[in-house]
């Protein structure tokens, strides 16, 4: 029947044996290898120490496939329970394994090839087997680097995770992610090595897709490692800013390209995105060659390993330079505007105050700035109708004309007339209200004494609107008609007041009034009270 390998293998222990053999089970299930018999020329009788057979199976580098992840720690704890003078456990546990292994001599010579290997390559073992591996298979490009890995086994020293490039049978290059170690015979001399790997071709096709599209995008790319280290700097980067690739890659990004006034924003943002926060429409500025300074406008990314591991930070920016020269040059007009002119926030607190708003009402930026306008700065009369102002702004709805009273820092009441505007941004999403006033104040005054004169005047006055509604009526026409200032507002003077042969006459001096033809000494009779 089949031969146990464990049995006659490993040390007499049950106990040691049994371990073995539960380590060597799991690990062949996860390679999702098959358990085949011993041929009869790896059998105890004939046996020859191939223990860099089982080396290969301990030394899976961190591969991206989960499985071959756990089949390492498996490998290595079962490495981990035999001694040195453990027996092969078969050559078809190398063969049929689902990655490619592969062996050579001290010569550099082939002298393991599964059938993993012999399948992605295009050679079959007996065309390898005693060639010179790196002057055969490797291209010229990589032939001194994976010598010089080889070379390192042949000392000892094994390499985790190295990429190489491997031509097939077919022409084709193929990339392998591979890791290298020591083959021993059974006395502990080196004699070869040993090297399993992983084909990568698609993944390192896809991330120098990946790479080229991040180079050409038409937009700054900027990243960093998780020590804030430059390791990616696209060609829009590059063009903006002015320094090229080999300037800045390596180089710590705050310190070197950052103003000083913002290297500890800048460094929050991406220690933010080191634990995963990431962070949208962060405004900073970049330092040119030339010394010159760029506004960015950066979404600042957590970059993460095939395993979701953070690695990094990418920040895809924007120059915002033009826009926030255009918004500064908005700001200073605004600023310098001989108008009142503020703006609250959403929530109704004062996130813009100008120069002539401080002159007027005296309170400085400092003093008003995020404070709620309508509860603090407006007389308890007017918070009700103001704030129903700024609703209907918030709704998108604009108001004129809306008069109401602002109390000074020196205690004073300024009438105001306003015009509130719903403030948007890029979006066209509403951030808060604008609000322009013009302090009407002394018109008001004026306006109250012209009344009063006309109250007290000994002579009737009266006045109508467009439509001929009374809206003057003052104390003398009051006592001389009889009727009281409440009895007249409103109603139409000639239809209420002008008895039936005058009410033609009285009208039309009123249509050539408000066609601008004033009439004098004009006679007409008006009804009294009594009658």
């Amino acid at each position: 029947g089949d031969l146990n390998v464990v049995d006659h293998t490993v040390c007499p222990s049950v106990d040691f044996r049994k371990k073995v053999t539960a380590n060597t089970q799991d690990t062949m299930h996860t390679l999702n290898m098959t358990a085949t018999a011993i041929p009869p020329t790896l059998s105890p009788a004939n046996s020859s120490r191939k223990d860099h057979l089982l080396t290969a199976i301990t030394t899976i580098s961190p591969p991206v496939d989960r499985r071959a992840s756990v089949a390492h720690r498996r490998a290595r704890s079962l490495m981990d329970a035999t001694d040195s003078s453990l027996e092969p456990l078969c050559s078809s546990f190398i063969d049929n394994a689902n990655a490619p292994i592969f062996g050579v001599d001290t010569e550099g010579r082939v002298n393991v090839w599964n059938q993993d290997t012999a399948k992605i390559i295009g050679y079959s073992p007996a065309e390898v087997m005693g060639k010179h591996f790196v002057k055969e298979y490797i291209t010229e490009d990589n032939q001194a680097s994976v010598g010089m890995v080889f070379d390192r086994a042949f000392q000892g020293e094994g390499t985790s995770s190295y990429e190489l490039s491997i031509m097939t049978k077919a022409g084709a290059r193929i990339e392998i992610l591979l890791s290298t170690t020591s083959q021993r015979n059974s006395e502990g001399d080196i004699v070869g090595a040993m090297a399993i790997g992983q084909d990568i071709t698609e993944r390192v096709a896809f991330e120098r897709e990946y790479i080229r599209l991040i180079d050409t995008a038409n937009a700054p790319i900027i990243g960093v490692d998780a020590e804030g280290i430059v390791n990616i700097w696209n060609q829009c980067a590059m063009q903006m800013v002015g320094y090229s690739t080999e300037q800045v890659i390596g180089q710590d990004f705050v310190r070197e390209f950052i103003t000083d006034d913002f290297k500890t924003a800048v460094k929050n943002v991406l220690d933010k995105a080191l634990h995963g926060k990431e962070t949208a429409n962060f405004e900073f500025p970049l330092i040119t060659i030339e010394g010159d300074r760029i506004d960015v406008l950066l979404n600042a990314t957590t970059r993460r390993d095939e395993y979701g591991n953070i690695i990094g930070v990418v920040g895809i920016g924007q120059d915002n330079t033009e826009r926030l020269a255009k918004v500064r040059e908005s700001i200073k007009l605004i600023d310098n505007v001989n108008a009142p002119i503020f703006g609250v926030d959403i929530r109704g607190r004062v996130n813009m105050w100008n120069q002539c708003a401080i002159r007027l009402f005296g309170f400085s930026r400092e003093e008003i700035f995020n404070h709620f306008l309508v509860q603090e700065f407006i007389t308890d009369d007017y918070k009700i109708a103001l704030q129903a102002v700024f609703d209907k702004a918030f709704r998108g709805e604009e108001t004129e004309n809306f008069v109401f009273p602002l109390i000074t820092k020196g205690g004073a009441r300024i009438e105001m007339l306003l015009n509130a505007t719903p403030r948007r941004d890029e979006q066209e999403n509403i951030i808060g209200v604008i609000g322009i006033g013009q302090d009407i104040t002394s018109r008001l005054a004026q306006e109250k004494e012209f009344t009063k004169l006309i109250d007290s005047a000994n002579a009737p006055i009266f006045g109508v609107d467009t439509q001929g509604f009374v809206n003057v009526w003052n104390q003398c026409a009051m006592q001389l008609v009889g009727y009281s200032t409440e009895e007249v507002m409103g109603k139409n003077f000639v239809k209420e007041f002008i008895s039936d042969e005058y009410k033609i006459a009285v009208q039309l001096v009123f249509d050539q009034a408000l066609e601008g033809r004033e009439t004098a000494n004009f006679e007409f009779r008006l009804t009294t009270k009594a009658g």
